[in-house]
């Protein structure tokens, strides 16, 4: 039952690590409180996935809070330098 939520979850997670990430880099960007869910969403999978390449995470086990929202600080960096160069 848990799983049928968990995309639920990665969605209420992601807009929490989204906003924080945010909020630790303010500035002006295009997209607004969608591109921050999917930010947020997109570093809490960048964390799982580095964080089982190192070792950190088992198999089906995802990234932390505090991992979610620095692989959110990541992916906010590098989609600011995409659209920089724009």
């Amino acid at each position: 039952m848990l799983e049928e939520y968990s995309w639920f979850w990665w969605i209420v997670i992601g807009l929490i690590a989204g906003a924080i990430a945010k909020l630790i880099m303010p500035g002006k960007d295009p997209g607004g409180c969608f591109v921050t869910i999917l930010l947020g969403i997109a570093g809490a999978l960048l964390a799982g996935f580095l964080g089982k390449a190192v070792g950190w995470y088992d198999e089906g086990e995802g990234a932390g809070f505090i991992a979610a929202i620095v692989g959110a600080l990541i992916i906010l960096g590098i989609y600011r330098m995409v659209l920089k160069k724009r």
